[in-house]
């Protein structure tokens, strides 16, 4: 483990390869660590690539600098702390990899900075929340696989977080990927992330944020007003969604292309569910491999 210390956070990551390698990013989701991209980065590492793994805030050994900086998992941090994590690691421009938060932090990335971006996959799509329709109503099946947003905007809900951690995400790993068969070590080797002081407050806060129920951090405004025209992304983009994804299934993302004027492949991956990194990292390899293609 390393850590790079940026103007909010000490984030701690892992790098593996060459550090003369071609840099790529791989960023993991919720609920959720590092050990997510654990069947990745050995084939990239080989392959010659700097392989950089971050634990995103709120989890595992990275932490805030200072007790007065909000505790937010908005869309804006994520995506400024991918940002900063770069710069602090003197990396100009990288391929990035991330699902669910991470890939959102990559997209955002992606969108606002692609001068940084090589190439972008990009699991479940186009990741920028539209936060001015969010409260839109879904379709009821949606609305039911989104129970546990509903739930943390709850004091209850807060309370149940803190009190049951490792209960309700191992009760997300199985509903979401229901395919996949992981047994408690796996699970255990995880949710230690989820021990991190701000853990709950970062996780309220990203699922209230997205429906305008939680306040942003002010430093972020300047970032989320440009999300908020759900910008374009023109870096080449291979997209995967896993065909048995418990909470995002496929054909949300059928019709993503439209926000992505570069290069674009879309794959559904079969089998998989939300957590397609850990269930095909093959189709992660294949994905970065086809960026190649794209790029000419």
């Amino acid at each position: 483990m390393k850590t790079a210390r940026t103007p909010a956070l000490e984030i701690a990551y892992r790098e593996h390869g060459p550090a003369d390698g071609a840099p790529v990013f791989l960023m993991h989701g919720f609920p959720d660590d590092v050990h997510a991209w654990d069947g990745v980065v050995g084939p990239l590492a080989a392959q010659g690539r700097r392989v950089i793994v971050p634990w995103l805030r709120g989890y595992g050994p990275t932490r805030f600098l200072d007790a007065a900086t909000p505790r937010s998992g908005q869309q804006a941090a994520l995506g400024a702390d991918l940002r900063a994590l770069m710069d602090a690691l003197g990396v100009d421009r990288a391929d990035l990899a991330g699902y669910d938060w991470g890939g959102r932090a990559c997209c955002v990335v992606a969108a606002l900075w692609p001068e940084r971006v090589q190439g972008l996959v990009s699991i479940n799509g186009y990741n920028i929340q539209n936060i001015a329709r969010a409260g839109r109503p879904a379709s009821a099946l949606q609305e039911y696989r989104y129970w546990y947003q509903w739930y943390l905007h709850t004091d209850r809900g807060v309370a149940g977080l803190e009190r049951n951690r490792r209960e309700l995400c191992r009760l997300l790993w199985r509903l979401w990927s229901p395919n996949w068969t992981f047994d408690d070590a796996t699970f255990e080797r995880t949710a230690v992330a989820f021990d991190n002081p701000d853990f709950v407050a970062v996780s309220v806060q990203s699922y209230r944020h997205r429906y305008g129920a939680a306040p942003g951090d002010p430093a972020l405004e300047e970032i989320e007003r440009q999300l908020a025209m759900q910008p374009a992304i023109g870096v080449p983009t291979v997209v995967l969604h896993g065909a048995a994804d418990g909470v995002s299934p496929p054909e949300d993302s059928a019709g993503h292309a439209r926000f992505f004027t570069g290069p674009y492949r879309r794959h559904v991956v079969p089998v998989a569910g939300h957590f397609l990194p850990q269930e095909a990292p093959g189709a992660v390899l294949d994905a970065l491999a086809e960026l190649d293609r794209l790029r000419g």
